[in-house]
């Protein structure tokens, strides 16, 4: 006979599920690196060309720093230190791409950038990661070139002036996603996160001339009209689909009052931050961070 102080097996299990407590929400977490050796040194993007050692480090490293301050209050900051060499380790956005505790490590196009390579696969290994190597023979450029969309459902990969198409096949093994290739067409729109950025809700923001028709339609098709939010020029070579999205929080290079008043519409809170020293190299605010789905250890 039970006693009253015992509780069967069903009824505990019940109990149980009934007061399930709600899970705790993952805190978003980023990868950054501060601009110490940052500089123009060599031109493989458009941007470049005429700011070789245009840039001023104290300027950037004001401006880098604001950002740093505006993403750690929405999100985890992990930091690598820049190493003698690689300017372009600040973009960590390009180092890789980070999906439950794997990195594909980049394996970029131009030989002016191979030698972060090594860095970073590095600092993920002694992070606990598990990290795969890119062929050369197949660039691929990471987060610049490659973004989940926020359902988890999809990555979208750009291919054109710097990641092959045929590097989409492998991360689609990896991780068991679909993955759906968009063409790059304005050598000024370089990677995809320059011209595109999916966005918390179902949103997708993005700048239709960086495009073919092809991949219009297959954006189109995931997209229904009320969840697109086109970006005119003016605030695309500004870099304004080059922001960072947490929830209702999006860090972005300074915008036109019509875009912003879009965003905000639809329950965006907007944080703009002055980004011009990085622009000179071709970057802005989502260039300058890499989502990690994880701290590191």
């Amino acid at each position: 006979m039970m006693s009253t102080h015992q509780i069967d097996l069903t009824t505990a299990n019940a109990l149980t599920a009934a007061y399930k407590p709600e899970p705790t929400p993952a805190v978003a977490t980023f990868l950054m690196c501060p601009p110490k050796l940052y500089d123009v040194d060599y031109v493989i993007n458009p941007w470049m060309a005429g700011n070789v050692h245009a840039s001023s480090r104290t300027r950037a490293a004001e401006q880098w720093q604001r950002l740093y301050e505006a993403v750690s209050t929405i999100a985890d900051v992990q930091l690598i230190e820049p190493q003698p060499g690689s300017p372009d380790m600040v973009f960590t956005a390009n180092a890789g791409l980070e999906r439950n505790g794997t990195v594909a490590i980049s394996s970029f196009f131009h030989p002016e950038r191979q030698g972060e390579e090594p860095h970073f696969r590095r600092w993920f290994h002694e992070a606990g990661y598990k990290v795969l190597d890119t062929p050369r023979a197949t660039p691929f450029e990471g987060e610049g070139d490659a973004l989940f969309s926020t359902d988890g459902t999809r990555l979208w990969v750009g291919y054109g002036p710097r990641t092959v198409a045929s590097s989409h096949h492998p991360l689609r093994k990896v991780w068991g996603i679909e993955v759906t290739s968009l063409h790059l067409i304005d050598p000024r729109f370089y990677h995809l996160d320059t011209c595109f950025a999916p966005l918390d809700g179902g949103y997708v923001m993005y700048f239709p001339e960086a495009f073919d028709r092809a991949s219009l339609d297959k954006i189109e098709a995931f997209y229904p009209p009320e969840k697109r939010i086109i970006v005119a020029e003016a605030d695309a070579i500004c870099f304004a689909c080059n922001a960072i999205n947490v929830d209702r929080t999006i860090i972005l290079n300074n915008i036109g009052s019509d875009l912003r008043h879009k965003l905000e519409a639809r329950g965006f809170d907007i944080i703009e931050v002055t980004l011009t020293e990085f622009l000179k190299a071709g970057g802005a605010a989502k260039c300058l961070v890499m989502k990690l789905s994880r701290p590191a250890l």
